[in-house]
């Protein structure tokens, strides 16, 4: 009977190990997750700078009485 307590022992402590590693993986996709998730709301603010400033520039251009194609052409640098 004592060796089957021992079995028993063995087999618990191996779940445990599978289960504590299994949420630190868990834990570090949530964190890797988190910071991706960061860098992409970061891209969306640049995003939005440079949406402002082509604007701003395209309403300059037809300021002067160019067309409206003529000024993202040119905003666009060509």
């Amino acid at each position: 009977m004592t060796e089957e307590n021992k079995t028993d022992k063995k087999k618990c402590s191996r779940k445990g190990k599978a289960m504590f590693a299994y949420g630190i993986i868990q834990l570090g996709s949530s964190v890797v997750s988190a910071l991706a998730l960061t860098a992409i709301a970061l891209s969306f603010c640049s995003l939005k700078q440079e949406s402002k400033v082509f604007n701003e520039c395209v309403e300059e251009i037809q300021a002067t009485g160019k067309s409206s194609s003529d000024a993202v052409r040119f905003c666009n640098g060509g």
